[in-house]
């Protein structure tokens, strides 16, 4: 059994550290290079498998994962300033995938995006995919690395290289939703 968890601030970061120490098995955790702003308090509950909704929305659910979650928020605020709501969902954990939230926001908000700092291919783009090919088939996007090779730079030139910005992921949110 490998859980596989990406980290979105500091506070998540120790929690997540809890945990791997209390695991029967190996644990991966990815954590960015840049600082992040800290959104969790700290009577945030981190819980391998249960993702967090940071933003409430109806109208689209951005899953996001690790450094990606504050961009993802960053977004809804733009899209909110279009008559949009996103709801905005922490995904810390891969594997295990929180089923239970993808459904409830399939079904409450028709439409997904999901946000990586990785490769779209075997990341949260798929699993979210695969989650609601079996359980409730809605449309899905994928925002994150297009299938290419690592470039070299500060981590905000790497972000704005993939199209990993709170603008950019705001404005493939909305044409997503046309």
């Amino acid at each position: 059994y490998l859980s596989l968890v990406s980290v979105a601030d500091d506070v998540e970061a120790r929690k997540m550290i809890r945990a791997a120490y209390e695991i029967k098995g190996p644990m991966y955790i990815r954590l960015g290079r840049s600082p992040i702003p800290v959104f969790h308090s700290e009577d945030y509950e981190f819980e391998i498998g249960k993702a967090e909704t940071v933003k409430e929305g109806k109208d689209v659910a951005i899953i996001a994962t690790g450094i990606m979650v504050y961009e993802a928020m960053k977004a809804a605020d733009m899209l909110k300033e279009k008559g949009i709501y996103a709801r905005v969902i922490n995904m810390p954990t891969i594997k295990p995938i929180d089923k239970v939230a993808i459904v409830a926001a399939a079904k409450e908000c028709g439409k997904i995006v999901t946000v990586e700092e990785h490769n779209i291919y075997g990341g949260l783009g798929e699993a979210v995919c695969a989650v609601t090919a079996e359980e409730c088939p809605v449309p899905v996007k994928r925002i994150g690395v297009n299938d290419a090779f690592g470039k070299s730079g500060t981590a905000d030139e790497a972000l704005a290289a993939y199209g990993l910005t709170d603008k950019n992921i705001a404005e493939k949110t909305i044409e997503f939703l046309k």
